[in-house]
């Protein structure tokens, strides 16, 4: 009978007592560096090497949730409450002169330069780059209107001697004045009991909700099995479950998709102008329209955007940043802001806070900045009053991290994203859905949701692994959300590029 071993047998006899690959069991499976057969210092706890991962959490600082039932939201905001336009002198002389108007003073798109709500005997002064005339409203035909200025014959002898739509001027409505024992108007010996009145208007907006989707899915199998490395994740959640790491960074991801989207989203093309989105309906009102306003997209389109305080230099950054100042007062003029803004931006504005130190120059003073002679000295500024403001400074990690809104700043600097400024507190707006005037904050996410489904954050689970809900042998995690940003007075918004 002959016995014939097997190539890989490892009890092949030596003849000495030492411990050889020949006679022991190769745990380097293959390897032949011999001294892997020794058990290394396993470190079980997975590194966190990129610190907190999530970016989550901003709009819940700044804004509220509510729900909704509709596919879409629509509101409505207050227009300005006095009357003011440009528009162009169109004679200097005829009738004491001639003013067209153009737009209001917003220009706002779709305004009708007929419809303004400047009437006969309104006092409004008249102001461009050649000077400025207090005039009386004489004569109203549409767009055109007449005027003669207080104390000169003419728009002309008033300073004001060039038309066309290249000296651009601004007409404001301060007053009226009557003759005494009259009606409204008085022209040529014709007296009137009433004049056009003036309607309040409003500007409405709308945004539509999308649906966003995920899962995660895990065989039976590997679900059952340990690990070696002692996972963690940002929700908490810890073990030698491999899966579990898995679903909660897909969790995690999500979240994070569900904010960015509030952020950076916009709406699409309707199908008529794109042929592409012919074949897939994304929205979810299932109509032709795609995406959803974001916040940048909203504050792009209907706020205001500043190039100003890049870190020149604190004298510089001071100046552009009293020009944002100069710009709020031109809106609502809300007193509290906070500011969400990247590294280089926050720097740049600690640099230009601390260069209003009288004592900064040349040394180290102490009490300016709260602190005492045996600290560092803090230069790092979170809230600080300029003028009449409080603003209130942020790091925003979205805008830093390489993994997200940095890597994009990186590849443009031009169209990068550095900062956005939020006015703090809440705006009252007509609701249309409800059919009366609320407050609410500027910024708002809304999900909708009815008794029969909650669809601000729905997760389920599906297949065989825990309770069996199918005959698949594998464990399947459904994320699920449909929602939209509601930016209420975006003018009061800046968003900094």
């Amino acid at each position: 009978m002959a016995i014939t071993n097997g190539s890989l047998l490892n009890s092949v006899p030596a003849s000495q007592k030492q411990t050889l690959n020949t006679n022991y069991l190769d745990l380097a499976s293959g390897s032949t560096d011999w001294a892997q057969q020794y058990l290394p210092d396993l470190m079980e706890k997975e590194a966190e090497v990129f610190g907190p991962r999530t970016i989550s959490g901003f709009l819940n600082q700044v804004g509220a949730e509510e729900a909704m039932t509709a596919d879409q939201v629509v509101w409505s905001e207050q227009s300005r409450l006095h009357l003011s336009y440009k528009g162009h002198i169109h004679h200097v002389t005829t009738n004491g002169g001639q003013i067209d108007i153009d737009s209001d003073i917003d220009e706002t798109s779709g305004f009708t330069a007929a419809s303004h709500g400047i009437r006969v005997n309104d006092t409004v002064i008249v102001a461009n780059v050649d000077g400025v005339a207090k005039c009386l409203v004489s004569a109203v035909s549409g767009a055109r209107i007449d005027v003669r200025p207080y104390g000169a014959a003419s728009l002309n002898a008033a300073g004001l001697t060039n038309t066309g739509t290249s000296k651009e001027t601004t007409i404001l409505v301060y007053g009226s004045e009557f003759v005494k024992g009259v009606g409204y108007n008085q022209k040529g010996g014709t007296h009137s009991d009433s004049r056009t009145a003036n309607e309040p208007t409003f500007k409405s907006f709308q945004n539509k909700p999308i649906i966003m989707k995920d899962y995660y899915e895990v065989s039976g199998s590997d679900a059952s099995r340990i690990g070696w490395v002692e996972v963690s994740a940002e929700n908490g959640q810890s073990g030698y479950l491999w899966y579990l790491k898995a679903e909660a960074d897909t969790r995690a991801r999500f979240t994070d998709y569900v904010e960015m989207s509030m952020l950076e989203s916009e709406i699409g093309l309707d199908s008529t102008a794109e042929t592409a989105v012919d074949d897939f309906i994304y929205g979810a009102d299932g109509g032709e329209k795609v995406g959803t306003e974001g916040l940048f997209a909203a504050i792009t389109s209907r706020g205001n955007v500043t190039s100003g305080v890049t870190g020149i230099n604190a004298s510089t950054d001071l100046a552009e940043f009293d020009a944002i100042l100069a710009e709020f007062d031109k809106q609502g003029a809300i007193e509290e802001y906070m500011m969400f803004v990247n590294r280089g931006t926050s720097l740049a504005m600690d640099d230009m806070l601390a260069s209003m130190n009288s004592y900064g120059q040349g040394g180290t003073s102490y009490g300016v900045f709260n602190n005492s002679e045996d600290m560092a000295l803090n230069l790092g500024f979170t809230g600080f009053r300029r003028g009449s403001y409080d603003f209130y400074k942020s790091d925003f990690r979205y805008l830093n991290d390489l993994a997200t809104r940095g890597s994009i700043n990186a590849a443009n600097a031009s169209e990068a994203i550095r900062g956005v400024m939020i006015p703090a507190g809440t705006s009252s707006v007509y609701d249309q859905t409800v059919g009366q005037s609320m407050k609410r904050p500027f910024l708002h996410v809304r999900y909708r949701a009815s008794q029969t489904d909650d669809r601000r954050m729905k997760t389920w689970v599906t297949g065989s692994v825990g309770a069996a809900t199918s005959a698949l042998d594998v464990m399947q995690l459904h994320f699920l959300t449909e929602r939209c940003l509601i930016t209420q007075g975006a003018n009061n918004f800046m968003l900094m590029k």
